[in-house]
């Protein structure tokens, strides 16, 4: 059973879906999901909650503020600390829901919202469990992803914003190129950067409310992020782990495993073999195995 419900964020609202069991059992568990950067909630999320809820737990997926069918100026922005808040939003409206038991919630995080899951949950002990999957630690893969360094990176994205408070006019990046074809010309031949493009701007696993576009002025908060400062003194919680065993260019696997050694409370770690981080949004095969796997883990720790 799918509910469209709003989430209160200060004077704005997010757009959520809530996943429930067809039972009625109640006070049930529940989880919050946080999803890939330049995703909305019908995308990665909506795959992974549908299948939670099949499974017995209700599952609440968002568009993040400032994207998809959610409130907030300006559109595009991908603010680290606000996507981190989100997650407590979310728990706040989600804890008042008939039905679900406050005392026993959780989070996923998938992708970049793994980043986003663990930074939320080191401070919001309301939280009783994390589970991840692939998850980046977005803000060292931006760092790393700076050919001259992060700190020329950030004297390049200064002097885009003053030009952007100069002219008006807000600057964006396209998270991916918009197709194969812009790919190929751009001699763009990574593996994991086809496979996102393949998911995200294809019928495969496009959405219009996803506009594969990044306010600029994002950039320069998501390259001072640290997702896991703090994790080994703060996030207490059970963590679960499942992460792609092809290793790609995403570093979600090295990420997965560098929280895996920081988390106090680490319950179990799943590496899914043959699968690549992008397969893990949508291939039955590899989806179906990492929600058995977190569905006991839930099922044990809430």
């Amino acid at each position: 059973m799918l509910q469209h419900i709003t989430i209160p964020r200060g004077p704005i609202e997010l757009a959520a879906d809530l996943h429930l069991p067809d039972d009625d059992a109640a006070p049930r568990r529940a989880v919050v999901l946080s999803t890939p950067g330049s995703s909305v909630k019908e995308q990665i999320g909506a795959n992974y909650a549908a299948r939670l809820a099949a499974r017995g737990i209700a599952a609440l997926v968002f568009d993040p503020a400032h994207q998809g069918r959610s409130g907030g100026e300006p559109r595009d922005l991908e603010d680290p600390y606000r996507r981190s808040e989100d997650i407590s939003y979310a728990i706040d409206a989600l804890g008042a829901v008939p039905g679900i038991d406050p005392g026993r919630i959780g989070v996923l995080g998938i992708c970049a919202g793994g980043s986003y899951a663990v930074h939320a949950a080191r401070t919001d002990h309301r939280i009783r469990a994390v589970g991840t999957v692939v998850p980046s630690d977005i803000g060292a893969a931006f760092r790393g992803f700076q050919p001259d360094g992060p700190a020329a990176a950030l004297d390049g994205l200064a002097k885009s914003r003053a030009e952007e408070a100069r002219t008006g006019e807000p600057a964006r990046v396209a998270w991916l190129p918009d197709t194969l074809a812009d790919a190929e010309a751009l001699g763009v031949t990574d593996v994991d950067t086809l496979q996102a493009i393949t998911y995200y701007r294809t019928e495969r696993g496009g959405n219009e409310h996803s506009t594969n576009r990044r306010l600029t002025r994002s950039d320069a908060l998501l390259l001072g992020f640290d997702a896991f400062h703090l994790v080994d003194q703060l996030m207490t919680q059970p963590l679960q782990v499942v992460l792609a065993g092809r290793r790609g260019t995403t570093g979600s696997y090295e990420s997965g495993m560098r929280l895996w050694g920081l988390a106090p409370n680490p319950v179990d770690l799943m590496v899914i073999e043959g699968a690549g981080h992008y397969e893990m949004y949508d291939e039955p095969e590899y989806v179906d195995a990492a929600v058995d796997r977190l569905v006991g883990f839930y099922s044990d720790n809430l």
